[in-house]
């Protein structure tokens, strides 16, 4: 009997005949562009990126996102449109995405970058306006056509988002039909049906949000870039700056309340500076609970098993609320603390919480704090990143250890990490909001996901002078070692 991983994605003629007709449509505006120079490809992702950054819309479609999603909180969801878009369009601004784009004369090859047709971006509603702008931006920059499958709670503010970006595009010299059938969105209501259609049509997938979608993408048969479960642990060391890890973990905590999957969700610090960095947290509005709040917590968040969407993306304030949490310190907090030391299904907190709620674990010292994080990636959140708060002294080798040891694509130092993960102006990792997390998270690329992800590359080979080497230049040390 065939598993379910073997059998076509459940979809209908109906739903396979209009996303049909859209990719139709997305091929002949993709061909409308595939000549176009590289300044004219740049001016349409500006074009793009002004669409959502423009102070006015950029609010409008923040204030629209918590309305119709319940997830997050406007000013922060106007900061992440504003930078996140101008971080990756700082990351473009110079890249070269047309016609020849490498050459390596000694090798004999030129490389030249060729579009892939018509992508289908798969977004999440806790990012229903930065992250389909960033993959239509990323998408744009390759020649290509783009078919935004939105979260239903999110479809109305990418619609919204889709027309300011028709409106740009046009402005910059691109026909009004053109514009609009080179980036369209699934039409609403949003459905399974129709999102696997497209899954089944477009030529290229790019997955960010449930791991369920992620899972049918690759399923689909389309190439695919789909990112992992996030997950992400933090630690600190007795060497840290106390109150300025504290500052940065709790900044990343509660910036727009948890939605993003790179937000810390234990802290793993090690005993000897627990109760004094507790303090911090403290001095910063964060609460912990006692053994019955983190009980009744418990059953209102995971009242069936799965996280509770009352809970998600809410203010410490309101989850403590929904728990019948009454200690009044609790109204105000800027986090909820819960002490752990069990991992896996049975420790719930040892998972992800998309909210402002943070788990504790101690260690005895460094290689403890990391066998600890291993464990909880052993649950869940393998191949996504680690975060690391240490001084000078011992920074640069516990990084090391933690990248040559963890199952993990990135280890962020001393930074807030939801926002450094995803590209900072303060890092330099690539501004993106899809975080490839390796095999370690069933993806097949461990990078954030940029425009390289967007194009094919043609090789141009010349012939060279022959090279082949004599055996004993390559098996030389080895039969010295050895014998033959």
């Amino acid at each position: 009997m065939p598993s379910p991983a073997d059998l076509p994605l459940p979809t209908d003629d109906v739903s396979m005949a209009k996303v049909a007709e859209l990719i139709q449509r997305a091929r002949v505006a993709q061909k409308a562009i595939e000549s176009y120079s590289q300044e004219q490809i740049d001016e349409l992702c500006l074009a793009a990126g002004w669409a959502i950054m423009e102070p006015r819309r950029n609010r409008e479609l923040a204030e629209l996102s918590v309305q119709d999603t319940g997830l997050g909180n406007v000013e922060d969801k106007v900061m992440k449109n504003q930078r996140k878009t101008l971080g990756l369009l700082r990351d473009l601004k110079g890249a070269r995405s047309v016609g020849v784009i490498a050459e390596y004369p000694e090798r004999g090859l030129v490389e030249i970058a060729r579009p892939v047709g018509v992508v289908a971006a798969v977004t999440p509603s806790t990012n229903p306006g930065a992250t389909p702008a960033n993959k239509i931006i990323n998408a744009l920059k390759c020649r290509n056509a783009v078919i935004v499958a939105p979260s239903p709670k999110g479809a109305s503010t990418c619609q919204r988002l889709l027309g300011h970006i028709h409106d740009e595009l046009e402005r910059v010299g691109l026909a009004r039909e053109i514009a609009q059938d080179l980036v369209q969105m699934l039409p609403s209501p949003v459905s399974k049906a129709l999102t696997h259609a497209l899954m089944m049509q477009a030529d290229l997938l790019v997955v960010t949000g449930s791991q369920a979608n992620v899972r049918a993408a690759y399923r689909s048969g389309t190439p695919t870039f789909g990112v992992g479960a996030g997950n992400v642990a933090c630690i600190v060391d007795s060497s840290a700056d106390l109150p300025g890890a504290a500052e940065k973990i709790v900044m990343s905590k509660t910036f727009d309340y948890a939605t993003s999957c790179s937000a810390e969700n234990s802290v793993v610090i090690v005993e000897s500076v627990a109760d004094a960095m507790l303090a911090e947290f403290a001095k910063r509005g964060a609460v912990l609970l006692d053994a019955d709040e983190k009980a009744r917590l418990a059953a209102a968040m995971w009242p069936d098993g799965r996280l509770a969407g009352a809970i998600t993306a809410k203010s410490a304030g309101v989850i403590a609320r929904t728990a019948g949490l009454t200690r009044p310190e609790l109204a105000q907090a800027s986090v909820l603390l819960v002490e752990e030391d069990g991992f896996g299904p049975d420790h719930p907190y040892s998972g992800e919480k998309l909210s402002p709620v943070l788990t504790v674990y101690r260690a005895r010292d460094l290689a403890h704090a990391a066998e600890i994080v291993a464990r909880i990636y052993e649950y869940q959140g393998s191949g996504h990143s680690v975060s690391l708060h240490a001084g000078p002294e011992v920074v640069d080798q516990a990084a090391m250890d933690l990248g040559l040891h963890l199952p993990v694509a990135r280890v962020i130092v001393n930074q807030p990490h939801c926002i450094a993960t995803g590209g900072s102006f303060e890092n330099g990792l690539p501004f993106s909001l899809s975080m490839g997390c390796g095999t370690w998270g069933r993806n097949n690329f461990s990078s954030n996901m940029n425009y390289t992800h967007y194009m094919n590359t043609t090789r141009i080979a010349y012939p060279l002078p022959p090279s082949m080497p004599p055996e004993s230049e390559i098996f030389g040390a080895y039969f010295d070692k050895f014998g033959k």
